[in-house]
């Protein structure tokens, strides 16, 4: 037979688990997100930070008191109001009284109430706290029923469901919290901002956005420092999420004779101090900073003093970007304005939440009105029955005297003089001082003076107005009473901190071999020599390499490389490899992304090319003769992987690239020994992607193999495959229109065969000439004499059979002028390359 209680367990409705998850889940998260982690729009607090003070104020723990144990105070807040665990409690009581954490505290902390170096607060059985005088405007008409109470946990006593708050700590102090699948952080704000703000949205409820924040600037926070622009501050309160950029506060003083010190005095927003320093000390150690030579510490209770020496002839500028790059002396705050509204969780904008704050307001002034109405009404009334009693005191007199008992007196007293229960048990219990002539005149004048309140509170309630005029008044007094200064500096957003912000510029001797090898040294490791001394040694190179180019730039310079695909590579100087004075350096191929079969052409160093004028132009020159010019400032927008710097057909390459001053002549020599020399003037200027026009006309089979810029009186030398060629002076090549056959600058015979390139030199020079076996020769240009146009050449380098001369070099001129122009800095070829 089957138990009843079974028949009854089998009768249950059976419940999907998927939706009894769904339903309990969503019941905690909403009770998370209205109970505990977010902060409600009127009075800016969670419910722990509203019980806690609601707890502190019961217990006449203001702040005209002494102060009282914090854990008495936890414990009624646990114990009364807030059913959970009392490091909770503790905690939120701790944060209350940080100056660091709040802008304007609402805890006054006695003890170790923790520091910006993350200590942790004493335990509760040692620290003491009371409520800040501010605390009396968040709980100010309390007892007015301004606010509803609601039954607290167990239903025992009664709790506000908010706090009447006169002041906007929503915006004042902020909140941060995360819920179940949203968040809310809220920065601090300065109180007199904030209250202009609400006093313009009074005056004007259609006042924009952009108006406000004219009133409202920005976050204020309690440690200081700056913020970073305002186009994260303007995104924020238009749509009540955005990232605004905190940097520290700091300053360089003199150390004697010793360098500059920087000095930290303000840092960023809920940043642990300890920890700043440390990362500071850990960058030190890693030599990622290798301009600090000590740290300190020398904070103290007048504020934050972190002091860094840097060594000596370190800058200080370069420092500190390095410093906001790779510690969190600068830092970013996302701003989430999430409250809850109604009980429904809202992201507000700044107006919204302005206008929620003032909605409040005038519910608590007009609630708070109709409450003392009520009251002056009920004194009133009272008084009206004293008035009756004292106009007719001796009939009062005696109609008490003849009664038997109090009840037959106040009964009486109804019956006789038409008064009502409460009037006349008043007048029962009225002192017989009161009926002095003076007592009498004080009931009077108190009569009239509580009608005119009753008329003005009617009066109040009947217009809107007037409460706005109050709540106006209101906030005014709030200003004059806890206004203070900004402490966070808004400032116009830096640009944004490039690698090279970081990088102290320096004198740098970059050296290019002609096997295509790159490196960097600093200029003082090249030793100053007299005029004619024999140099050191620069590069250690293979037997059949040299150093081709030379160059002195500043560690910010570019090098634009440009390929023969027609491609552009920039990369600053202080990214090329650094070696050694006798290391062979990094191969270019392996520092640029080149793609198969692409070379690099020409390299061409430029100073201060994202502020470089319009004046100098970059000349490139094709295998098929085109020519184009194109302002160096349409290489100022840099890309890693490169970039075209012209259009160039498939069977078609650069041959070089040169920079001009617009005043250059520029040179072309063919593979058949023709040549044209013309003005750059000649060339218009393109855009970068433009394909050039033609520069000489070829005939057919022949290409370009040379090109040289000629900016004065140089010598032109031409070199042909089988060793010959001839040094001829600029002026036998006259200037000619771009475009045409050109003349003969060497004839291609069977003796010379064809022309493999040409250079501008001078008696200073060396020039390298390769063969296609590796043998290489260096010749000095003094020891060849100009000769003239129509010469053939003389022999320059004696071949064995099959060999053939491959190409020509210049080799990196051995001279360097220091400073001072006193002495020459030498750079010698490798030994190994010399004939």
């Amino acid at each position: 037979m089957t138990d009843s209680s079974e028949i009854q367990e089998m009768e249950k409705p059976t419940i999907a688990i998927e939706k009894e998850l769904r339903k309990s889940y969503l019941d905690y998260a909403m009770s998370v997100i209205i109970g505990r982690a977010l902060p409600d729009v009127r009075d800016g607090l969670k419910p722990v930070h509203r019980r806690t003070l609601f707890a502190m104020r019961e217990l006449g723990n203001t702040y005209n008191r002494p102060y009282i144990k914090s854990a008495r105070i936890v414990g009624d807040v646990i114990g009364k109001f807030h059913p959970h665990g009392d490091s909770a409690a503790y905690d939120t009581l701790v944060r209350m009284a940080q100056d660091f954490s709040m802008r304007y505290p609402l805890v006054d902390g006695q003890g170790n109430f923790g520091s910006m170096d993350g200590d942790s607060a004493a335990a509760m059985r040692y620290t003491e706290a009371r409520m800040t005088r501010l605390d009396q405007e968040l709980v100010a008409d309390l007892d007015k029923d301004t606010v509803d109470f609601v039954p607290n946990y167990d239903n025992s006593l009664q709790e506000p469901s908010v706090l009447p708050s006169k002041i906007p700590n929503i915006l004042i102090n902020g909140s941060e919290g995360i819920a179940v699948g949203m968040a809310t952080k809220i920065p601090p704000h300065n109180l007199i901002e904030v209250i202009e703000g609400l006093i313009h949205l009074i005056d004007n409820p259609n006042i924009s956005i952009h108006e406000l924040m004219e009133h409202v600037h920005g976050p204020d926070f309690p440690t200081g420092g700056f913020i970073c622009g305002r186009a994260g501050i303007r995104e924020a309160y238009e749509t009540g999420k955005g990232v605004v950029i905190m940097r520290s506060k700091t300053h360089v003083e003199q150390r004697g004779k010793n360098g500059e010190s920087i000095v930290i005095t303000e840092i960023p927003y809920q940043q642990n101090k300890a920890a700043l320093v440390e990362k500071i000390a850990l960058l030190i150690k890693e030599k990622r900073i290798n301009s600090i030579s000590e740290i300190r510490d020398e904070s103290d209770r007048h504020g934050v003093r972190v002091v860094l020496d840097l060594k000596k002839d370190e800058i200080a500028d370069v420092v500190i970007n390095q410093l906001f790059k790779m510690t969190p002396l600068q830092k970013s705050f996302g701003i989430i304005l999430l409250c809850i509204v109604n009980n429904r969780p809202e992201i507000l904008n700044l107006k919204q939440i302005l206008q929620h704050f003032l909605a409040h307001r005038r519910t608590v002034v007009y609630r708070r009105t109709a409450y003392e109405l009520r009251k002056a009404e009920e004194k009133a009334h009272i008084l009206e029955g004293l008035k009756i009693a004292i106009s007719n005191i001796d009939e009062v007199v005696e109609l008490i005297k003849a009664a038997a008992n109090p009840a037959e007196a106040k009964a009486e007293l109804i019956r006789r003089f038409d008064l009502s229960e409460i009037q006349a048990q008043t007048i029962l219990d009225m002192r017989l001082q009161r009926l002095t002539g003076l007592e009498r005149d004080k009931i009077i004048q108190e009569y009239n003076e509580i009608l005119e309140k009753i008329a003005w509170l009617k009066k109040v309630l009947s217009d809107e107005g007037l409460i706005m005029q109050i709540i106006r008044e209101e906030f005014e007094q709030i200003t004059t009473d806890y206004g203070d200064s900004r402490k966070t500096e808004i400032i116009d957003a830096p640009d944004e901190i490039l690698p090279e912000d970081m990088i102290a510029p320096e004198t740098m001797v970059v050296t290019v071999s002609h096997s295509g090898y790159i490196k960097r040294n600093q200029l003082s490791l090249y030793r100053a020599q007299k005029r004619g001394g024999k140099g050191i040694k620069g590069m250690t190179t293979l037997e059949d390499d040299f150093v081709t180019n030379l160059y002195t730039a500043s560690t910010l310079d570019t090098f634009l490389f440009f390929t023969s695909t027609g491609k552009v590579f920039w990369r600053k100087v202080y990214e090329l490899p650094m070696g050694g004075r006798t290391a062979r350096g990094k191969a270019i191929v392996n520092l640029l992304e080149l793609g198969d079969n692409e070379k690099v052409a020409a390299i061409l160093p430029v100073t201060d090319l994202a502020n470089t004028d319009d004046s100098r132009s970059v000349l490139t020159v094709t295998k098929k003769g085109r020519v184009k010019k194109t302002s160096i400032s349409e290489y100022k927008r840099p890309l890693r992987r490169g970039k075209f710097g012209l259009t160039i057909k498939d069977d078609d390459e650069i041959i070089t690239a040169a920079i001009t001053s617009g005043d250059d002549s520029i040179f072309i020599v063919t593979k058949k020994g023709m040549s044209i020399h013309f003005h750059e003037s000649d060339v218009r200027l393109m855009g970068r992607m433009a394909s050039g026009v033609k520069g000489i006309n070829l005939s057919q089979e022949d290409e370009v193999v040379g090109v040289a810029v000629v900016e004065g009186d140089d010598s032109i030398l031409t070199v042909s495959e089988n060793g010959y060629g001839k040094r001829t002076a600029v002026s036998e090549y006259k200037i000619q229109n771009r475009g045409g056959k050109g003349i003969f600058a060497i004839k291609t015979s069977e003796r010379n065969g064809y022309v493999v390139g040409v250079l501008t030199v001078d008696d200073m020079d060396q020039v390298m000439l390769i063969a296609n076996s590796g043998k290489v020769i260096r010749m000095p240009m003094d020891t060849l004499r100009i000769i003239g146009r129509n010469t053939q050449g003389v022999r320059l380098i004696n071949l064995e059979e099959d060999e053939y001369v491959v190409g020509l070099s210049m080799l990196a001129r051995e001279d360097i002028v220091d400073e001072e122009g006193d002495d020459d800095l030498t750079e010698q070829a490798d030994e190994s390359s010399e004939d």
